[in-house]
């Protein structure tokens, strides 16, 4: 099987929304999808884009069977950094060295924009994705924890002055 990987365009957006559901499925967040293709559309090929992306698509078929997405973050020490929010390989696919070809892409991306950096999370229950990334020779961090405010926290905000 013949994989190609490119950069995902707005015609790829229906693909790469199953696959964001089939992972959440394999989280066990099913219901926290709330984005949409459109939603995507905008938000990646809009006016001001907030994301990019790549596809593996397969040569004989031409269908969708993996993808990652990333942003562009800032770090105070670093400098520009690339985060991968999400390399996903559907199920059938795996173990035949596509998240390899899509995570090459990320590599190559930082490289051609001079980043610093290229960061991302695995879960810790996710045995498959964490030896992926050991044998990649990645560093796996234990040491920070993640922090998340949900926009129903903070439309419940409450909003103050620091105390003199």
């Amino acid at each position: 099987m013949s994989v190609i990987i490119r950069k995902g365009t707005p015609a790829d957006l229906p693909a790469a929304h199953r696959l964001i559901v089939e992972l959440a499925i394999y989280e066990k967040a099913e219901n926290e999808v709330i984005t949409t293709p459109e939603q995507m559309l905008q938000d990646g090929f809009g006016d001001t884009p907030v994301f990019g992306f790549y596809v593996a698509e397969r040569a004989d078929s031409g269908a969708i069977v993996g993808m990652a997405l990333y942003y562009t973050r800032y770090s105070t020490w670093k400098g520009r950094c690339l985060y991968l929010e999400d390399l996903i390989v559907t199920q059938s696919e795996r173990g035949k060295g596509i998240g390899k070809l899509l995570f090459d892409a990320m590599v190559r991306e930082c490289l051609n924009q001079n980043m610093a950096l290229m960061t991302w999370q695995v879960l810790d229950w996710n045995t498959p994705a964490i030896e992926f990334y050991k044998r990649l020779g990645a560093h796996l961090d234990g040491e920070w924890m993640n922090g998340k405010l949900f926009r129903s926290q903070m439309e419940q905000w409450t909003f103050g002055t620091v105390a003199s």
